[in-house]
């Protein structure tokens, strides 16, 4: 992996390919590994994939964190590697900071995208499950609190199916600094409403949903079907399809990438 410096602290990342530049964010406790499957789908691109503040080989700082702190990270490693627009796709706790992105720079963007994610902000209910989850982490551990999350988020055939897909889940969850974890849900639980940010862009937009995720139903993926919106469900996935279905998601993602940059 590579490093920069953004913001007084480190963040790592993977850079492959040539091509027009595409990021990927993944989502909470995960980290660039979460993409391997799905970047030789990707060919013709230029791919960055960074470990996010407080997740994978990045530093975890401590104390809360903002969904705002983490897309603005984002900009200083778009600066630091000298690209001026990318398009910008991002898994859950990615798709956040995605949408946190675009609604403050979005001249930075030719498109964006949605996997497993949404603009609604936490409800009620997920708060105070964020205020569980930081507990549990300060209690018990990280690797207690990874082995409770991790089987949740995928299609409840996948332990039977691909059981390797769930320890690898795990093992990178593993790895997640509490501090960083504690700070990313922090982050999530204090993000704010954005759905406005995608019914209102005339950018391209990809929206990805799991039709077996139990996490992120369709609905709350699905908030805009304006025409420059696309839709794709995932058949047979959870809320991690780059492992449950990456040929599927690859395949979903290079054709939006090339209606976005046509040759």
């Amino acid at each position: 992996m590579e490093k920069v410096q953004c913001n007084g602290h480190t963040i790592c990342y993977v850079d492959q390919g040539q091509g027009e530049p595409v990021i990927l964010l993944h989502g909470y406790c995960g980290s660039s590994s979460y993409w391997e499957q799905v970047l030789h789908h990707l060919n013709g691109y230029r791919v960055i994939v960074p470990d996010l503040r407080g997740h994978g080989r990045s530093d975890a700082p401590m104390g809360p964190y903002t969904i705002e702190q983490m897309a603005d990270d984002v900009m200083m490693l778009m600066d630091e590697l000298k690209i001026e627009k990318a398009t910008m796709l991002g898994h859950s706790l990615g798709g956040y900071i995605t949408l946190s992105f675009v609604q403050r720079y979005s001249s930075r963007v030719n498109a964006f995208g949605l996997i497993h994610s949404t603009g609604y902000p936490d409800s009620d209910e997920a708060k105070e499950k964020r205020v569980k989850a930081v507990s549990v982490i300060q209690g018990e551990g990280i690797t207690s609190f990874v082995d409770g999350l991790i089987p949740g988020l995928f299609a409840p055939e996948t332990e039977k199916l691909k059981p390797e897909c769930i320890q690898k889940a795990k093992e990178i969850g593993y790895s997640t600094p509490p501090q960083g974890a504690i700070g990313a849900a922090l982050a999530m639980r204090e993000r704010i409403d954005r759905r406005d940010v995608i019914s209102s862009t005339t950018l391209p937009v990809l929206l990805v949903a799991g039709e077996k995720d139990g996490l992120m139903p369709q609905e709350r993926v699905f908030t805009t079907d304006h025409s420059n919106v696309t839709q794709v469900v995932i058949n047979g996935a959870g809320h991690m399809s780059m492992m449950e279905r990456p040929e599927e998601l690859g395949e979903a993602i290079h054709s939006f990438l090339n209606k976005v940059y046509p040759a």
